[in-house]
Formats: structure tokens, C-alpha cells, sequence
């Protein structure tokens, strides 16, 4: 069991038909964008999540929730809930969530600064906000 300040974290930006998924390590507090997840209303195939539980063996995940802009709750704020649930249960790791306000609109600038229009799709997108849900996140550890 690692401990904290050295753990490997999955984070998620949960969205009802694509899930972004993004490799954290506490230690130097960066993310690397993994495929996003297709999902049918906000269900993943969770065979390929326990590939990547598999793969990475986190000791965290992080779920970034979709807000409102005055912070209220929306209805996919409580699939959101409902999938970082289904995580603790299924892989029985830690899972916190994190506010996600913002972070697909600095997700599209960070990607046009890599490399402009064609860099911009949608699945890259959904796991350049995952990465941001972890750096959003560890800010608030440190």
C-alpha cells in the first residue's frame, strides 16, 4: 500500500456517453490521458475498467463532478456519484471526487495549444479534463 503523496490515482471526467480517463501519480502531481470510455447513459463497459484497474493497480480514483456554475447539483452530478460508487465497490479502492467546473473549456485550450483544430476530439477532450480533475485535485492535497 503505497502511501500518500506516492500513490498512482485514476481520474475520471464522467459524462453520460464518454467517460475521460487520465493516470495521475501523487508524487509529481501530474496526469497522462489515457482512451476515454464509451458509455451507454453513464454505464462503461466495465470489463475495460477492470483492464485498467488491472493495468495501473491505483490506490485512488478521483471523479470529477459536474456542476452547475453556481455549484448546485444537475442530474449527471448524481450519475457521477452513482459511477464513483460502483468503483469503491467494484475495485475497492478509494474514490474521491472532485469539483470539474471549467475544466472542459481549459481541457480544448490546452489541446489547441498542443496542436490546434485536428487535436480536438472528443474522446482526447474527455481525458485532457481527466487529467485537469487530477491536477484540480491534487492542488487542493498540497
Amino acid at each position: 500500500m503505497s502511501k500518500q503523496g506516492q500513490r498512482t490515482v485514476l481520474a475520471f471526467d464522467f459524462g453520460t456517453k464518454s467517460i475521460g480517463v487520465a493516470v495521475g501519480q501523487e508524487i509529481t502531481g501530474t496526469a497522462s490521458p489515457l482512451n476515454a470510455l464509451k458509455a451507454v447513459d453513464g454505464i462503461p463497459n466495465w470489463d475495460v475498467v477492470a483492464k485498467l484497474f488491472a493495468e495501473w493497480s491505483p490506490q485512488l480514483a478521483v471523479v470529477g463532478l459536474p456542476l452547475n456554475m453556481d455549484g448546485s447539483s444537475q442530474q449527471v452530478t448524481f450519475s457521477a456519484k452513482k459511477f464513483a460508487n460502483r468503483l469503491n465497490a467494484k475495485y475497492k479502492v478509494a474514490v474521491k471526487t472532485c469539483d470539474e467546473r471549467l475544466t472542459t473549456v481549459d481541457a480544448k485550450a490546452r489541446l489547441f495549444e498542443l496542436g490546434g483544430y485536428k487535436k480536438l476530439d472528443k474522446q482526447k477532450i474527455d481525458s485532457v479534463s481527466a487529467c485537469l480533475i487530477f491536477e484540480s485535485w491534487i492542488e487542493t492535497q498540497y
